[in-house]
């Protein structure tokens, strides 16, 4: 799926919406989406179609999910599981393009329905021991029926192919992170304002801890949501909505779906007291985030620039205010097509001028750009983390 590499994706709604691994699609220049012929048996914007030029609706870096939008309808999907939890045993078959190899099928269990391969890190993931190989990050893992219990993402190896030990993304995850990306273009991240960490062995004996189970609480951030709700260092969270915590992530799982319009119920332990903090949550998202939730990617996308763009006038006046330019287009997010050209553009960047012309809208900036000839030397003047310089390169 991207220029010099292969990937894999799901095909999760019929108007050619596709789920993939951001790590897939990161930086590519062009992004190809090669239909099966099963999927392009079916009727698709009136045309069979082999291949298809995709655009980045948006990615979440936290799961490392990207969705992704090609021209077409009435494609094939595949479900999400609706059944019971995954469980150790259970039959899988991982689909991809392992090595380049499309459509390859292998078979395999659930080694484990829940596993953190890095304490540090909030994800937890399923482990399988179906083959899976470079190529095989962003496709399916389906249970007997088909339905999607996860999403392939990466393996443990010494020597660089399956050694029996991957990965996927669990399903509640990817579903949730694909209809966030596909309604506003961006994940919300529900934060209290707190550093969490599993509680260990370790931590337990060094800190004397009454348990050795749960989330402790390192850090509380002053003013923040924990903190005037009444939370402090070295609580230990053993329950979130009124579910047992066991370690990080699955603290973590508890927040990044929490709704973000609710209080989050947590249940603490502090020394030999049992204490029920009611927290506001506060909505964390990165700047670019902030942005796309303002754009249409109907309107935004300027497609020889491969870039969605957004009029800074229309920018929330919080973000415009950390922002020295007073017109221009900010960039929201990379939609490479195959004519895009290499710009140098980033997430953030705001464009005030093109070749000595000023450009105060997206409408202004893509008629500019429609009218330079392919091969054409290009200058743009942006301002990048508050400070001016100029972008050159050739038009594609």
């Amino acid at each position: 799926m991207r220029q010099h590499g292969v990937g894999a994706g799901v095909i999760v709604d019929p108007d050619g919406y596709i789920v993939t691994n951001a790590h897939v699609v990161d930086r590519a220049q062009r992004i190809r989406v090669m239909l099966s012929p099963s999927t392009t048996s079916c009727n698709t914007s009136s045309t069979l179609i082999r291949a298809a030029e995709a655009t980045v609706v948006g990615s979440d870096k936290l799961t490392d999910l990207a969705l992704l939008k090609i021209e077409a309808s009435h494609l094939p999907t595949l479900a999400f599981s609706r059944d019971r939890a995954p469980r150790s045993g259970q039959l899988v078959f991982a689909i991809g393009s392992p090595n380049g190899l499309q459509n390859t099928v292998t078979m395999g269990v659930i080694s484990s329905p829940f596993r953190q391969p890095d304490p540090d890190s909030p994800m937890a993931y399923l482990q399988t021991d179906a083959p899976i190989n470079p190529g095989n990050s962003g496709g399916p893992l389906v249970d007997i029926t088909g339905a999607i219990v996860g999403l392939n993402t990466f393996i443990m190896t010494n020597s660089g192919g399956s050694e029996g030990l991957g990965f996927a993304i669990p399903a509640p995850v990817v579903e949730f992170v694909y209809e966030s990306l596909k309604k506003y273009g961006h994940v919300n991240h529900v934060d209290i304002g707190v550093m969490a960490q599993t509680v260990t062995a370790d931590l337990t004996s060094g800190l004397g801890l009454v348990q050795d189970w749960g989330v402790v609480i390192a850090d509380v951030m002053p003013s923040g949501p924990a903190d005037k709700a009444g939370m402090k260092p070295g609580d230990i969270v053993v329950a979130v909505g009124g579910h047992t915590v066991l370690g990080l992530s699955a603290f973590a799982a508890a927040l990044y779906q929490h709704p973000s319009n609710q209080p989050l119920q947590l249940d603490v332990q502090r020394g030999t007291e049992k204490l029920s903090f009611h927290v506001p949550p506060h909505i964390s998202s990165e700047p670019v985030d902030t942005f796309r939730g303002f754009t249409d990617l109907a309107t935004s996308h300027i497609e020889r620039l491969g870039i969605f763009g957004l009029d800074l006038a229309d920018a929330p006046s919080p973000i415009r205010s950390d922002m020295r330019s007073e017109r221009g287009v900010v960039v929201v997010g990379n939609g490479r097509g195959f004519d895009a050209a290499e710009t140098g553009l980033e997430p953030g960047d705001v464009i005030s001028s093109l070749n000595r012309s000023s450009i105060e809208s997206v409408a202004q900036l893509r008629d500019a750009v429609a009218l330079l000839k392919r091969g054409a030397a290009v200058v743009l003047r942006i301002e990048r983390s508050g400070r001016f310089q100029f972008l050159t390169f050739q038009m594609e």
